[in-house]
């Protein structure tokens, strides 16, 4: 019964990798077509939507199997407790990167009203943070996930700086509003897949330590 639960757990660390460099793919892809304006690869990003949406319903249901017809222990209840979680995160940063997508078609051929420079900034971080929770899950590696959850502040200052830049911008020039608001808005994505790296990295720290941030006094 053991082994045949290790077997499981095993399949579970392996869809969740899967996942993991999937939505990893879409954002990088989604900063590459803003930048490059390439609206097919915005239109691949956009596809990639489903693919993670099938992935969370995978998952999910082997958490659930696992829960059922197995006999977890407590180490491993925390562990498919944890990535039941965090597959809603990464549902929804797959959700986030193809709304940045969509914004990058809806802009197509138009000049943009400033040098993309702290956006794409923005957009590394946001991956490496991504990148780094799904590698401490992986490693069990709660130094890694607490990095994630301090990084949060990178981005936050990354997006403030954006926020202020545009909004200097369109006081200056009015006809800027439009495409200023379509920026902020995908710094605004950028900024909440950066809060969903930390969720998961906090649901690491559960699944080795058996204590969430929520439960802390």
């Amino acid at each position: 019964m053991r082994s045949q639960l290790d077997e499981q757990l095993q399949k579970l660390n392996a869809a969740l990798i899967e996942m993991g460099a999937t939505i990893e793919c879409a954002i990088e892809r989604a900063s590459k077509a803003l930048v490059d304006r390439d609206v097919n690869l915005a239109r691949e990003v956009i596809e990639f939507e489903r693919k993670t949406d099938e992935m969370d319903r995978d998952i999910e249901s082997l958490c659930l199997r696992l829960l059922l017809q197995q006999q977890p222990v407590a180490r491993d209840l925390r562990l498919i407790s944890a990535a039941l979680k965090m597959i809603t995160d990464m549902e929804r940063i797959g959700d986030q990167a193809a709304d940045i997508a969509e914004i990058v078609v809806m802009l197509k051929g138009a000049p943009y009203i400033k040098r993309l420079e702290h956006i794409p900034e923005m957009a590394k971080e946001t991956i490496w943070m991504v990148k780094s929770s799904i590698d401490a899950f992986v490693s069990r590696n709660l130094t890694l996930a607490e990095q994630v959850i301090t990084h949060d502040d990178v981005v936050d200052e990354l997006f403030v700086y954006i926020k202020n830049e545009l909004i200097t911008l369109i006081e200056q020039r009015v006809d800027t509003g439009s495409q200023a608001l379509d920026l902020l808005m995908i710094a605004k994505y950028l900024e909440r897949i950066g809060d969903h790296a930390v969720n998961i990295a906090e649901w690491v720290a559960f699944a080795i330590t058996g204590i969430h941030k929520g439960d802390r006094a």
